[in-house]
C-alpha cells in the first residue's frame, strides 16, 4: 500500500478517541480483559474490495501483542457477497472496540473503488480516463484518492500545490484569461503544469492561444464536447467535468475527451456492505 503509515495511524487514533473517549462502558463492564475470540470480515454485496490492511491496523494499535490476522482478499479484488475477507483473532475487547472504526474505513474506501470502477467499465473502450477531484472528506483524501486508484481510476492534483488550475473565479479576478496563464506563467517552474476551465468555445479558443497544459470542459453538452475536441486536435489535454452522471457517462467518453473528472466518486459514494461477525 503506498499511504504514508504515519497518516494511517494518526487518523485511526483520532477516530477511536472520537468513539471510546476514556472507556467503552458496554465492553469494558461486560468482558473479562483475558477473554479472546475469533472474528471474520464478510462481504455484504458484489464490489472492489479497498482498506483491508487499513482496517486490520485499528485492532493492531488497540492491541500491539497477540493480534493475529489471516487474508483472503487483497485491495483491488472482486468480491462476491458472502466471501470471507479476513479471519482475525484478539482480545474479546479489542475486537468489540474496533469493530466500528475498521469497518467505517473499509466500508467508505471499498465504496469508493466499487464505484470506481463501475465508472471505468463504463467508459471501456474510449479514450477517456477517470479521474476524481478535490471534492474529499476532510482528513480523509489520501484514503479516498487511494481508493479510486485501487478502482482502476486515476487522481487529479491531490491538493492546492500540485498544479495551477484557473477556475471561472480565477480567471475574472485576475483579468482574463490571457492575462492570468502569461502572469502564471512568469512565475511558475519548468514542472508545474497549467489546467484552465473553460465554459464556451469561445473560451476554449483563448485557453488554447494561451498555451495551457490541460483544458476542463465545464458543464458542456456531449455536443459541444465533440467541437471541443475537434477544435483543440491535440493540443492540450481536454477533460469534461460537472454534471456527469452513471447515465450520460459513456455518451461523454465517446466524444474523445481525454479525461473524465467526478467529484461524486469520493464526496457522495454510498458505503460498501462489509460485516465483521465475532464467532461464539
Amino acid at each position: 500500500m503506498i499511504i504514508n503509515s504515519i497518516y494511517v495511524d494518526e487518523l485511526i487514533k483520532k477516530a477511536l478517541l472520537e468513539d471510546i473517549n476514556y472507556l467503552d462502558t458496554t465492553t469494558d463492564y461486560l468482558i473479562d480483559e483475558n477473554q479472546e475470540n475469533s472474528a471474520k470480515f464478510l462481504a455484504k454485496s458484489d464490489g472492489v474490495l479497498c482498506g483491508i490492511e487499513i482496517a486490520l491496523r485499528v485492532f493492531e494499535l488497540l492491541q500491539p501483542t497477540g493480534f493475529e490476522a489471516k487474508v483472503y482478499k487483497k485491495d483491488g479484488d472482486k468480491l462476491r457477497k458472502g466471501d470471507i475477507i479476513a479471519e482475525i483473532h484478539g482480545k474479546t475487547r479489542t475486537l468489540l472496540k474496533g469493530e466500528r472504526t475498521a469497518l467505517n474505513l473499509i466500508q467508505h474506501m471499498s465504496g469508493v473503488a466499487t464505484a470506481t470502477n463501475k465508472a471505468v467499465e463504463t467508459v471501456k473502450g474510449t479514450n477517456a480516463s477517470i479521474a476524481d477531484t478535490r471534492k474529499t472528506l476532510p482528513g480523509m483524501r489520501p484514503l479516498q484518492k487511494y481508493a479510486v486508484t485501487v478502482g482502476g481510476g486515476r487522481n487529479h492534483r491531490y491538493n492546492l500545490s500540485d498544479a495551477a488550475m484557473l477556475k471561472d473565479n480565477h480567471i475574472d479576478a485576475g483579468g482574463g484569461i490571457a492575462n492570468a496563464v502569461a502572469k502564471l506563467k512568469s512565475r511558475l517552474g519548468h514542472m508545474t503544469k497549467i489546467e484552465l476551465e473553460v465554459r464556451n468555445l469561445d473560451e476554449l479558443q483563448q485557453a488554447l492561444e494561451a498555451g495551457v497544459d490541460v483544458i476542463m470542459l465545464d458543464n458542456m453538452s456531449p455536443e459541444l464536447m465533440k467541437q471541443a475536441v475537434e477544435i483543440t486536435d491535440g493540443r492540450a489535454l481536454l477533460e469534461a467535468s460537472g454534471g456527469i452522471t452513471d447515465e450520460t457517462l459513456r455518451e461523454i467518453a465517446e466524444t474523445g475527451v481525454d479525461i473524465i473528472s467526478m467529484g461524486a466518486l469520493t464526496h457522495s459514494v454510498k458505503a460498501f456492505d462489509i460485516s465483521l461477525k465475532i464467532s461464539d
